[in-house]
């Protein structure tokens, strides 16, 4: 997925640490990079927020709840989602890190194809809802589940993407412009009627998604997004058989219970969609699970860029073709105020000429009349509109004047926040140059300083794990920023722990709640390989050992071959890998054991005597006292008593 459009970021480092390589994909919220983290040497996707979401005083609140979903999303940790490294902002640009995923996403698969073979379309739903069930567990909504967000890598793993991001523009939007943003194929019926989400709005899109992936079709298509959302409101999702007929009824059941129009009829979670899709592909053919839809794929589009969040820019909103590219995400008015299904709009019998031509000039004249009563009342009258001022900076005392004069009223909240000083306005809401009526209402929030969180003490020496849990009650974010070895801290050990400036993460220093806690975790000691000490002495061993900081452990015992102090065998044996720090162990001759001389009684015969000393354990020589003599008899030995080592020579001297 390259791109060939000149892009100013291409070739730039991002926070001075993600150099930008290419341009993958570009939406209406984000433009998604391929990127090299020069700390870690790693690739990963940098996905750069448009600079018109941060725009305003509304662009405040979303970059604060852009880090907020950011930061939650990064600690869900599940295979088959894709994973959130960092975020952060450089000048104007926000951004997120995340899992660099090479492969296709699961709307090309469907192009590719026309429709998925059964099992492989419950397979991939399967992977979906499983990821989805870890952050349901955690509370988290992912609110725009579409083939643009399934991501297929080339080893065939699937993986779910954009946590967060659209229910961060969407809090803004629908609070400032009372709109949902979504993704109006995939959007379920509280969503548009509503506003309103939670873990059942996914599972309906998920429904809708396996609808899509076995047919090869959406269940709704239109002309416009606000057809779409009728029929999403209105009608129930056909069962899958009504365009597949070979399919088994389980499957009809199964996407009817996930994509039940009333909420309260669907399944609670991803967890509980999860279990039934299992139970009911147990008990299909598997013949069946092997068919396919008979629908024809497409050639792949020529666009040179695809758009792989499925989003359009908000300027080119009004000319999308709904039927053709069914994964744009939109703007909605909540609340559409749509006719109900069925609804019959009554028409009167057409009346004589001349009483309709009556009826017409009455008409005219009753709407010129109250066309001129409404200029009056919007134009200059109580009506007319205001804008709201612009008090970010002014004290509760100025932005409630101010706002009087602009003939509105205020409601004052506190929040926390780094860039305002406290006591002083941050945001308004509706923002800043809105047109409002008169009178309205306009909530205004004050800063209540920074959110500052005290560093838990001894992070240094922690156990990771137990860092990690210290810093998360804390309020900061702990992040395993690399790994070394050494010599005196335990495997899993923090070595170091530091703030995004740098400074050391101590009790004494400041940080603001969801500040990222870079920790240093030991891997323990460094691997080394022993040497051969075995034939040295015991000095020459210590020396050799303690260049890799092995210490030396000592036993002994005699030997009739390896001299006295000499080391006869070690353990491990030579080139087994140990760790710095770690002992040896050797065994150091004694030398030839010590055993008791017998004494040869005066006169023994040499026989005798040499039998005697050779059962001890001694080799016996023998010298005559005179050559003239020839009686064989023993009359000296030397040595003659005490002890000497085991194999050593006795001297017999004979007569």
């Amino acid at each position: 997925m390259s791109a060939t459009t000149t892009d100013p970021l291409v070739g730039r480092l991002v926070d001075g640490r993600y150099e930008v390589v290419s341009r993958l994909a570009r939406g209406g919220m984000a433009t998604v990079y391929l990127a090299v983290d020069r700390r870690l040497d790693r690739e990963v996707a940098l996905k750069v927020m448009h600079p018109h979401l941060a725009e305003g005083s509304g662009g405040q609140d979303f970059v604060a709840r852009f880090r907020r979903e950011a930061r939650t999303a990064a600690r869900l940790a599940h295979p088959g989602l894709v994973a959130v490294f960092d975020q952060g902002v450089d000048g104007e640009t926000s951004y997120l890190t995340m899992e660099y995923v090479d492969g296709i996403n699961l709307r090309r698969r469907i192009t590719d194809l026309g429709a998925l073979p059964l099992g492989e379309a419950l397979a991939v739903a399967e992977k979906i809802l499983d990821a989805l069930s870890t952050a349901h567990r955690a509370g988290l909504v992912h609110r725009d589940i579409k083939p643009e967000n399934v991501l297929i890598a080339t080893d065939g793993r699937v993986k779910l993407a954009d946590f967060g991001l659209a229910r961060a523009v969407t809090e803004v939007t629908s609070t400032t412009t009372g709109t949902v943003l979504g993704t109006v194929a995939y959007l379920a019926p509280e969503l548009v009627t509503h506003g309103e989400s939670d873990a059942r709005t996914d599972v309906y899109a998920c429904g809708v998604l396996l609808y899509e992936m076995i047919t090869g079709s959406q269940p709704f298509v239109g002309t416009t997004p606000i057809h779409v959302a009728f029929q999403h409101v209105n009608n129930d999702v056909p069962p899958p058989s009504d365009a597949v007929p070979w399919l088994p009824v389980e499957i009809d059941d199964l996407v009817r219970a996930l994509a039940a129009r009333d909420r309260d009829e669907r399944v609670a979670d991803a967890g509980a969609a999860l279990t039934l899709l299992r139970r009911v592909r147990a008990g299909l053919d598997p013949a069946d699970l092997e068919r396919r839809a008979d629908v024809p794929g497409a050639p792949a589009p020529a666009d040179p860029e695809p758009d792989t969040e499925g989003t359009t820019h908000p300027e080119d909103q009004e000319t999308t073709r709904f039927q053709t590219r069914s994964g744009a995400t939109v703007a909605l008015p909540i609340g559409l105020g749509l006719p109900a299904a069925g609804e019959v709009v009554e028409v009167e019998p057409r009346a004589p000429r001349r009483r309709r031509a009556a009826l017409v000039w009455t008409t005219v004249v009753v709407l010129l009349a109250a066309l001129g009563f409404a200029g009056w009342w919007f134009g200059a009258g109580p009506g007319s509109p205001t804008s709201v001022p612009a008090i970010a900076g002014a004290t509760s005392a100025q932005a409630t004047e101010a706002l009087r004069q602009a003939h509105l009223v205020g409601t004052f909240t506190e929040a926390f926040d780094a860039t305002q000083p406290q006591g002083l306005v941050v945001s308004t809401t509706p923002e800043v140059g809105t047109q409002v009526a008169r009178n309205s209402t306009v909530t205004v929030v004050i800063s209540k300083g920074p959110d500052w969180v005290p560093i838990p003490a001894d992070l240094v020496g922690m156990g990771s794990d137990a860092a990690t849990a210290a810093l998360t009650a804390a309020g900061l974010t702990p992040s395993v920023a690399a790994h070394q070895n050494d010599d005196h801290a335990k495997a899993g050990t923090v070595l170091s722990a530091s703030l995004p400036d740098g400074s050391a993460a101590t009790p004494d220093a400041k940080a603001t709640r969801g500040t990222t806690v870079a920790l240093v975790v030991s891997d323990g000691p460094a691997p080394v390989v022993i040497a051969t000490i075995s034939g040295m002495t015991v000095d020459q061993a210590t020396a050799l050992l303690a260049k890799d900081a092995l210490t030396l452990a000592t036993t002994q015992e005699y030997s009739d071959t390896v001299p006295a102090g000499v080391i006869i065998s070690q353990d491990p044996p030579p080139s087994t890998t140990m760790h710095r720090g770690d002992t040896v162990n050797a065994v150091v001759s004694k030398g030839p054991e010590l055993v008791d001389v017998p004494t040869v009684p005066y006169g023994a015969a040499v026989a005798d005597a040499t039998t005697l000393l050779e059962s001890a354990g001694f080799k016996v020589k023998v010298e005559k006292a005179s050559p003239f003599l020839h009686l064989n008899r023993v009359i000296g030995q030397t040595p003659s008593s005490g002890q000497a080592p085991k194999g050593s020579t006795i001297t017999l001297t004979i007569t």
